[in-house]
């Protein structure tokens, strides 16, 4: 059996031979992008992972940004884009963890990051990836793909951000309030990493549900009706292949973080305020797990759970938060949208996080 594509889906249709095993599905940027389903493409990988590059073999990308280096996990080294205000002055600090794959977010962080005027920004980049590539999600490194798990990365933005915190603390840095910026799959880190960032004022979720991935997943897998096939990997997870077996472009291990990795609870019993900005044309997370978690936060009781929590839908706009001029209906840039609600909110914090986005109703949920 095979797959291909009918109709933006992905069927199984006869085949002569197993389809090849790829280190990575081409639309897995983020892990329900593809839902690509290759029977018998599963393989064990043997032996050590190879090093990765250090961020001082990466080039220094230009304008403001700065390639730097945090010390991760076990003498790990992650590599992560610095860059001061563009305007001063600096009234809070934006710690910002991408989604999955492994490009770096340099080629666009000029233009992606405009909007933070008066904002410090640090990205933090996980083990293996250079802030400056540009690598499909198909062509990831062989040793990228095996170190590629939750757990792993959580272990080592831990470590970077409390490396971070001491350096700023010793370097006699203003202390600023501090925002913690999850984009797709980097939200789900953000409960396990918010105690450790100092001045914390609160998360924001761009593209992320706030659910638990796998419960996530099961939405995704049920719009594109590949149930089956979501279960099927699942019950691969739960089975005696060790963890470097590699399946639709992850391995095991990965599967295995997923399938029992907490996001929801731990985000909704934090104290700290929660945005959430999404788009209703998100092709890789469906309305109806936003609108689970949605339900989710406002059935949590008062005083128990974040500080606040607000969330905004933008009617037309992608995954990305990009909505495209349509007859009617002006292009939107979600994302700088953002920056400027949170600009907006660093001029008068007592209001809270929330205050900007309940402050205009338009498109909103």
């Amino acid at each position: 059996m095979r797959l291909v594509r009918s109709g933006g889906l992905h069927r199984t249709a006869p085949a002569a031979r197993a389809a090849p095993c790829r280190k990575a599905s081409p639309v897995l940027a983020f892990f329900l992008g593809a839902l690509v389903f290759v029977q018998g493409c599963s393989v064990s990988v043997p032996g050590p992972v190879p090093p990765q590059p250090l961020a001082s073999e990466l080039p220094a990308p230009l304008g403001a940004w700065r390639v730097e280096q945090l010390p991760g996990e076990a003498g790990a080294m992650l590599a992560v884009l610095a860059r001061p205000e563009r305007t001063p002055p600096a009234r809070f600090r934006v710690i910002v963890v991408p989604g999955s794959g492994c490009a770096g977010m340099g080629p666009w962080a000029e233009r992606y990051f405009a909007g933070l005027l008066h904002a410090p920004v640090l990205v933090l980049h996980k083990p293996g990836v250079a802030p400056l590539a540009r690598t499909a999600p198909a062509d990831c490194a062989p040793g990228f793909v095996q170190q590629d798990r939750l757990s792993t990365w959580l272990a080592h933005a831990r470590a970077a951000l409390q490396a971070d915190a001491l350096a700023q603390q010793n370097q006699g840095d203003a202390a600023l309030p501090q925002v913690l910026v999850g984009i797709s799959e980097g939200a789900e880190l953000l409960p396990g990493l918010a105690a450790h960032v100092p001045r914390l004022a609160g998360l924001v979720l761009l593209s992320a549900s706030g659910l638990d991935p796998q419960q996530a997943g099961a939405l995704q897998a049920r719009r594109a009706g590949v149930e089956q096939d979501w279960w099927a990997l699942g019950a691969m997870a739960d089975g005696d292949l060790p963890d470097s077996t590699i399946v639709q472009g992850r391995s095991l291990g990965y599967w295995r973080d997923l399938w029992r990795w907490p996001v929801a609870q731990p985000l909704l019993d934090g104290p700290w305020p929660i945005v959430q900005v999404w788009g209703s044309d998100d092709a890789l997370v469906p309305a109806a797990a936003y609108e689970r978690f949605g339900q989710l936060a406002q059935q949590h009781r008062p005083g128990h759970g974040p500080a606040a929590w607000c969330a905004r839908r933008i009617d037309g706009a992608d995954h990305g938060l990009q909505r495209r001029a349509l007859p009617g209906h002006d292009s939107i840039d979600g994302v700088q949208q953002v920056w400027a609600w949170l600009e907006q909110w660093a001029r008068a914090p007592h209001a809270g996080l929330c205050a900007p986005l309940q402050q205009t109703a338009s498109g909103s949920r």
